[in-house]
């Protein structure tokens, strides 16, 4: 006589439970290990007005991606758990729905058209060029930076160990006009999300809008030869009194002293490579 092992009463529907549960528990590590952080889904909202922008449609771009992807996801767990192999019947075979074809062919095209419109809207915040007094000339160079203020005496120079700091006012326009000596450099400041190309024999002009003050980091992000690695500057954000003071700083001996000591440094440094015709340009990277 032989014996037939009994199942334990409600094996089954633990089984299942424990499936659930790791298909659950698969997408959800998924994101955790993924490092991604809301509500800004790893990006930093920026400290001026046109990183912030780009930071806002990067979350809407994040959010529908998201939605999408839950909704694609949904299906697939439908179909294969309303549709999975029962014997050797076939599933109900269905085709040239209309409405539902139109639905899924409308709808995808009405959201790259939003996305569209978003990032050109997005794009000419970045990109404008509003009038203002204030601008500051940036010169990129192995392996420093020096800032000039436009009309003014003042500028701040420094290279490899000497970290120079570029002065701005808060809560205005500020025109920077981006140059490189030598090769290709990159401009960037971490806090403001924000991000230039540094070329040799091109003015790259861009406007930056702080929103609040203090001082923060910047670097070179193009390799851009030996001690790439600590091409560092300071971006030091400050009221307009304080911005004005500073300026006044230069205008007395020691002040005039010092901006000249350090246009002679800027000067030896851009005269040490062979000028190359200048051009203008208005892309972002």
């Amino acid at each position: 006589m032989e014996l037939t092992p009994r199942t334990p009463k409600g094996a089954p529907a633990k089984s299942r439970l424990r499936r659930l549960a790791i298909a659950l528990a698969l997408p959800i590590a998924g994101i955790s290990l993924s490092g991604c952080t809301l509500p800004g889904f790893g990006a930093h909202q920026s400290d001026t007005t046109t990183g912030q922008s780009a930071y806002y449609l990067w979350q809407g771009f994040s959010v529908v991606a998201a939605i999408i992807g839950a909704f694609v996801l949904a299906l697939i767990v439908y179909a294969v758990v309303a549709y999975r192999r029962k014997g050797d019947e076939i599933p109900k075979q269905t085709q040239y729905h209309v409405p539902l074809e139109i639905i899924y062919t409308v709808i995808p095209i009405l959201i790259v058209i939003a996305l569209f419109v978003a990032t050109i809207v997005t794009e000419n915040k970045v990109l404008a060029m509003p009038k203002t007094d204030v601008s500051i000339n940036v010169n990129a160079f192995q392996w420093g930076w020096g800032f000039t203020y436009d009309k003014q005496n003042a500028i701040s120079v420094g290279s490899t160990t000497e970290s120079p700091v570029m002065v701005m006012p808060v809560d205005t326009d500020v025109r920077i006009v981006l140059t490189a000596t030598d090769v290709v450099h990159g401009f960037y400041v971490r806090d403001f999300n924000f991000s230039r190309f540094a070329l040799p024999g091109v003015k790259n002009q861009f406007t930056l809008h702080a929103t609040k003050t203090g001082t923060f980091f910047g670097q070179c992000t193009q390799l851009c030869g030996l001690y790439h690695s600590i091409m560092y500057y300071k971006v030091k954000v400050v009221t307009q009194d304080e911005y004005q003071t500073w300026l006044n700083s230069f205008n007395t001996p020691e002040g005039k002293a010092a901006a000249d000591a350090a246009k002679k440094v800027l000067k030896e440094q851009m005269s040490a490579h062979v000028p190359v015709k200048t051009e203008i340009s208005r892309g972002a990277n």
